[in-house]
């Protein structure tokens, strides 16, 4: 079972957003929100809630967006601009004034909204194999994937009622492993995504939240004429074998944050999509030494 628990908070029409924090919270650290990429939930970030120096670094606070997990709206539909607000009326909630804000793949442009609406309390953004685009012919010119031909199968598959006994068919949470992992899974990492996916996607709720979740995916808009209101540090870590979105888009994209007093992109070498599961290592000491500086 997942290890989220939920809060309560006010965003459409009442909601309860699923979270872990790491260990109790320390008011005297930083805290590092982190965002989970799409279809998953908390559990994404085990290597980080597992890393002594991070979980020493700051508090650590995995939330789920609309559609993943254990959060649920009283509204059946969402956006990424709802889940960045609920994303800070969660923080209120929990008492935490101030935050760094880690998203792999939507969870990087779910933190630059964080930043967009709040930039009092987003102290600092790591995105990690993302975009800041929508699925333009620009991104695919770039190297990046047809998003739309990828999501619409999905979406059309997922668009007619089911019964209470329905639960996400393994082959598209193959589909989406296959991105972010790579083609050689590891069979441990497989089997525990396949269960969770589907505790997390069953009966009619779980399927709508997973089309809306793919619309969402499919369908958002870009941040290119926004990227001016983030204000804070960004540290944008890109791999070179994430399939999804490019190196090249990164290069172009980390230059458009023209206000924030640092703009970084870090390549990894054989990086993959799923940046924080499989390229920890990578991933951990970076944000120690981005927290320590920008604290």
């Amino acid at each position: 079972m997942s290890d989220a628990e939920t809060i309560t908070v006010p965003h459409l029409g009442t909601s309860t957003i699923g979270y872990k924090l790491g260990k109790a919270y320390d008011a005297s650290l930083p805290t590092l929100v982190m965002v989970n990429s799409f279809s998953t939930s908390v559990e994404l970030y085990r290597p980080q809630f597992a890393d002594d120096e991070l979980t020493a670094t700051a508090n650590l606070l995995a939330l789920e967006p609309y559609g993943h997990g254990r959060t649920r709206a009283t509204y059946e539909q969402f956006t990424y601009w709802d889940s960045a607000i609920a994303n800070l009326q969660a923080l209120d909630a929990l008492g935490i004034r101030e935050a760094f804000v880690l998203g792999t793949s939507q969870g990087g442009w779910i933190a630059a909204r964080m930043a967009l609406l709040a930039p009092r309390t987003v102290k600092g953004i790591i995105p990690l194999g993302t975009s800041m685009d929508y699925e333009s012919e620009r991104s695919r010119d770039l190297g990046c994937w047809d998003g739309i031909a990828f999501c619409t199968p999905a979406i059309d598959a997922l668009a007619g009622s089911v019964g209470d006994d329905w639960a996400v068919p393994v082959e598209l949470v193959d589909a989406v492993l296959a991105e972010g992992f790579g083609e050689d899974v590891p069979p441990e990492e497989r089997t525990f995504w396949h269960g969770t996916h589907q505790r997390n996607y069953t009966g009619d709720a779980g399927r709508q939240r997973l089309r809306i979740s793919s619309v969402n995916l499919r369908d958002r808009d870009g941040l290119h004429g926004r990227l001016d209101g983030v204000r804070c540090p960004v540290l944008w870590m890109q791999g070179t074998a994430d399939p999804v979105y490019s190196v090249a888009n990164a290069e172009d994209e980390i230059k458009r944050f023209v206000t924030s007093p640092d703009a970084e992109l870090r390549v990894v070498d054989g990086g993959r999509h799923f940046l924080s599961a499989t390229h920890p290592d990578d991933v951990n000491p970076a944000a120690v030494r981005f927290i320590e500086r920008w604290k």
